[in-house]
């Protein structure tokens, strides 16, 4: 029948072995976590403390079990189907191909010149007058294209994992500085919607740590050496332990924008800038060492986005190029098994997204980003959240996988809520452009 498609058939053969959970292994979540906290994540919650002190502390809650359970539907269709996620969409239709092409190539161009500027901010202001922002922003992209081509995932995690206790470090002991006020942050808990908070509330459970790199964890896991439902409980208590640390950056944030600037109404500058205005903040009231082990934090949370997307959504885009390679000559929805361990990482289209992500988007700093393209970029994104939980759903309750594996009552009610959320979500971000 025309537009049927069959879906790559489901693992067969005897249940692998399960793998006990171990903390020590713990690594793929921390990844996708730290490279999803970027300075811009920090800036909105800081805002929405700001604004409205605790009263929003909920919501940061709401946001943490969104991503749970978005990433263990990433993870569990990775190890259930041995299959990749580019391989489920491109079994819905090749609509998602089309999509996807357009989206990894406008993306990485825009984001490329984005992570760069924002890794150089903090170092532009630790190092005063030592060289412009742009070289600052040059020399991040570059050692981030250096580090992520020579070196395999074991190292990439590692490095991120420092990232994470450095970020954890200093977000947790600003906010101590700044002495928070427990019976009110309880109080925070209670779900309320204060006039006007509308934004800043969906901004904060869908905005902070979602970006594509929730669809890049079950590449990271399968880099890790999780290739089957053996690892399923692993994998559970990687990204649950990664997403309740994500938890506790968040909800830090937000009582330094509660104690720090809603009393005093502070305003801060939207976007990375907005971090720097904190470093005055912190410098005026507790000191240049609490104010450059900030900026520390900033830097880390920065860089450890660019390299995180760098190696993460290289990965995507290998097995995107390696699932069109493949389908020349057989049933695109009948799927290929991912590449080995490693080989993906050594391919020339892992490496050539790595110099796109790279190279041309060094051109927009230099030059105001063209109208044109912001448009393609805040559409192309804004669709993406929603693209990735409507297909979870669509994937995880039919036959594309094994049936001990499909969502049950729980996974469909915050998969179905993060899809609305982000479809809300959506709509604004793209009544927000410059049309």
């Amino acid at each position: 029948m025309a537009g049927h498609t069959t879906p790559p058939a489901p693992r067969e053969g005897a249940a692998p072995p399960v793998r006990k959970p171990n903390w020590k292994m713990i690594g793929p979540g921390m990844v996708v976590a730290a490279t999803g906290v970027g300075a811009g994540d920090l800036v909105s919650t800081l805002i929405a403390g700001s604004k409205f002190g605790y009263t929003l502390l909920w919501a940061a809650v709401v946001g943490c079990v969104v991503k749970i359970a978005l990433a263990e539907a990433t993870g569990r269709w990775h190890l259930a189907t041995g299959r990749t996620i580019f391989d489920g969409w491109r079994s819905l239709g090749a609509w998602t191909t089309v999509y996807f092409a357009v989206y990894v190539v406008i993306w990485g161009f825009v984001y490329g010149a984005t992570a760069m500027s924002s890794s150089a901010l903090p170092l532009a202001a630790l190092f005063p007058d030592v060289m412009p922002l742009k070289v600052w922003a040059i020399i991040t992209g570059l050692i981030g294209l250096a580090f992520v081509w020579t070196n395999r995932y074991a190292v990439v995690e590692k490095i991120m994992m420092a990232f994470v206790g450095v970020m954890f470090v200093v977000v947790v002991y600003v906010a101590l500085r700044v002495a928070p006020d427990l019976p009110r942050a309880l109080a925070g808990l209670v779900p309320v919607l204060p006039s006007g908070s509308i934004v800043y509330t969906l901004g904060l459970v869908g905005g902070v740590g979602g970006t594509i790199t929730m669809a890049a964890y079950g590449y990271w896991i399968n880099a890790k050496g999780w290739t089957d439902s053996g690892w399923m409980k692993m994998m559970r208590l990687d990204n649950r332990v990664a997403y309740l640390t994500t938890g506790v950056f968040v909800i830090a944030m937000l009582i330094v924008g509660a104690e720090l600037l809603h009393a005093s109404q502070t305003a801060l500058a939207s976007g990375d800038q907005g971090l720097l205005d904190l470093d005055r903040v912190l410098e005026d009231r507790f000191g240049a060492f609490t104010a450059n082990l900030f900026l520390i934090g900033f830097f880390a949370a920065s860089f450890s986005s660019l390299v995180g997307v760098w190696h993460g959504v290289s990965l995507m885009f290998a097995d995107f190029v390696e699932r069109l390679r493949a389908a020349r000559g057989q049933d695109a929805t009948a799927g290929v098994a991912p590449l080995a361990r490693g080989e993906q990482e050594r391919s020339w289209p892992f490496r050539g997204y790595l110099l796109w992500l790279t190279f041309p988007p060094m051109t927009l700093l230099w030059l105001d980003k063209p109208f044109g393209l912001v448009i393609a970029y805040g559409v192309l994104g804004a669709f993406f959240m929603p693209f990735l939980a409507a297909t979870l759903l669509w994937l995880l309750n039919t036959g594309r996988t094994p049936r001990e594996w499909r969502n049950g009552p729980l996974s469909n009610v915050l998969l179905a809520a993060s899809c609305v959320l982000f479809v809300v979500l959506c709509v604004q971000e793209l009544r927000d452009l410059p049309w």
